[in-house]
């Protein structure tokens, strides 16, 4: 009998906790929000801390906006002073590490009021609901080392998958290897200039998986022209393309480390994916402006 009270009074202490952490509250800013897990003695995130998170974003009518978890990775985010009161960044600023909550955010101050009309999906007046559960909460310097360390493994997993894809096509030995770790098989000699950094190129492309499922091409459309090395494009192409002669034609085995990484290009490129580009060099001339900063954008997914 003594065991059965116990129980009953553990179990209602339980559920009297569990409803006021998903009772819906209002901060001092006049944001609604319900806190679903909550470690009140854990480091909380503050401004310039990197967080990662997996997000699920509703409108008023509860459709999906965005769901973090069916992409590739979870999103990663520096924590910013809030631009608005009742603001997604300060109801983070809120949790830590294995906390989970709902945030309930006025439409009209995301978007801002002046807006003549809002995102397919959103209505002036409603609420936009974040769920959140923050996986992660590191300052910069932790990120950095974090970051540094992933890059490090990943990239051992690349190389082993690079050697293996060049052992079964017969490319060992074939292809070359620049100092940034890019491979590249020269496939059609060319004696033309080699572009510096910031010099104008003009490529035609083909870009593929391993699996050699084709994911973009300028081939029969149009060749694209950008300056070189100065970030335009995936840091792999920046790299590879510097070590060609105008007129020279290459397949270029690039590591996902100097692709898109953990991120991927949704819903094209995977997570974590080698690629190869067939690209043939067609031009190279000084830019009039080596900075890059007026040159043509590439139409392939290049992050940018």
């Amino acid at each position: 009998m003594l065991f059965t009270r116990l129980a009953t009074a553990a179990l209602i202490v339980a559920t009297m906790a569990a409803c006021g952490r998903n009772r819906v509250e209002v901060s001092e800013t006049g944001l609604k929000y319900q806190l679903h897990d909550d470690d009140e003695k854990s480091r909380k995130a503050k401004v310039g801390d990197i967080m990662t998170i997996q997000l699920l974003l509703k409108n008023a009518k509860d459709s999906v906006l965005r769901d973090t978890h069916k992409e590739p990775a979870p999103l990663k985010l520096m924590l910013q002073v809030p631009p608005f009161k009742g603001s997604f960044e300060e109801g983070l600023a809120m949790l830590s590490k294995g906390d989970s909550a709902t945030f309930f955010v006025s439409a009209d101050s995301l978007f801002g009021k002046a807006m003549q009309q809002m995102p397919p999906g959103v209505v002036k007046g409603s609420d936009i609901t974040f769920n959140v559960k923050i996986l992660e909460v590191q300052n910069e310097e932790e990120y950095r080392k974090a970051e540094t360390v992933n890059a490090a493994k990943q990239k051992g997993t690349d190389d082993k998958i690079i050697a293996d894809y060049m052992a079964k096509n017969g490319l060992t030995g074939k292809a070359q290897k620049t100092e940034q770790g890019v491979y590249y098989v020269i496939t059609q000699p060319g004696t033309g200039a080699v572009p510096n950094r910031g010099d104008l190129v003009k490529v035609d492309y083909t870009g593929k998986l391993l699996s050699g499922k084709e994911f973009d091409s300028s081939v029969g459309k149009q060749p694209i022209e950008l300056p070189i090395g100065v970030g335009q494009v995936i840091p792999g192409w920046d790299d590879a393309i510097m070590k060609l002669h105008k007129g020279e034609k290459a397949t270029l085995i690039i590591p996902s480390t100097m692709a898109y990484g953990a991120q991927g290009s949704p819903p094209v490129i995977p997570a974590n994916a080698v690629l190869l580009f067939d690209v043939s060099l067609l031009d190279v001339r000084k830019n009039p402006q080596p900075q890059g900063g007026q040159g043509q954008m590439p139409q392939m997914p290049q992050g940018r």
